[in-house]
């Protein structure tokens, strides 16, 4: 019977540790995490067809995508799904002018991050990047939170994305500035009280001509009888001054 070998141990030690080496060569390494992604996150979730052509048509989503990589307050997101956009009447946002469709994009962009949490104890308005007028009232009760533009009102409690330095919630309102589409007052009519000042000073004026026209015919004819009665002394006299 043969005896084992006293290097056979050694050899399958090396052996061993040439297959770790080997396989630790060939195992791909693992893929490096991409960068945050606004536009895709709201691809990814579906539903949201008609503001991301939004976002691309006003290139808001291409300015947010790049602030992300420098911000340091970050990015909220209010989402108005593809039924908020189709519950508008026909023409609300294709009647905007271009400007006005920027706005109302960022409408929707807090440049702050705000977590669920967070946004019930805000201090309203809420500033947007719409602008320094364009605010929003964010209310929370209970976990709960509205967001009101003062002409529609939506329920924020579905996290599309929630980690800084970007949160996306879906909107199932379209958050329509009070700027644009806020009731606007009817022009001012003249008051009854104005009407009948107005009618009044006509009717003064009128009279006030007609009245002239009478007085100045009677001065005419007190003129034309005092001459008369001077021409009547003037003739009797000089007859009695013939007499005598």
């Amino acid at each position: 019977m043969a005896s084992s070998s006293p290097l056979s141990p050694i050899l399958l030690s090396l052996f061993l540790v040439f297959i770790c080496g080997v396989s630790a060569q060939t195992a791909p390494a693992p893929a490096p995490s991409g960068p945050l992604n606004f536009t895709g996150i709201l691809d990814k979730n579906g539903q949201y067809t008609n503001f991301l052509q939004l976002l691309a048509q006003t290139q808001v989503g291409s300015q947010v995508q790049t602030q992300l990589k420098t911000t340091t307050e970050g990015f909220t997101v209010f989402a108005p799904t593809d039924n908020a956009f189709n519950n508008l009447k026909p023409g609300t946002v294709n009647n905007l002018d271009p400007q006005q469709k920027v706005q109302l994009v960022l409408y929707h962009v807090i440049p702050k991050y705000y977590s669920l949490n967070d946004l019930q104890f805000v201090s309203n308005p809420v500033r947007t990047q719409a602008g320094q007028d364009f605010g929003l009232n964010v209310t929370g009760l209970n976990n709960q939170v509205n967001v009101s533009s003062g002409v529609v009102e939506t329920q924020i409690n579905n996290a599309l994305y929630q980690k800084k330095p970007l949160a996306i919630y879906q909107a199932d309102k379209v958050l329509l500035p009070e700027e644009f589409f806020g009731a606007k007052s009817p022009a001012a009519a003249p008051s009854p009280a104005t009407k009948k000042s107005s009618t009044g000073s006509k009717s003064n004026s009128r009279a006030s001509a007609t009245a002239d026209e009478p007085a100045s015919a009677d001065n005419s004819g007190s003129t034309g009888r005092n001459m008369g009665l001077g021409f009547v002394v003037g003739l009797a006299l000089a007859c009695m001054g013939f007499l005598s």
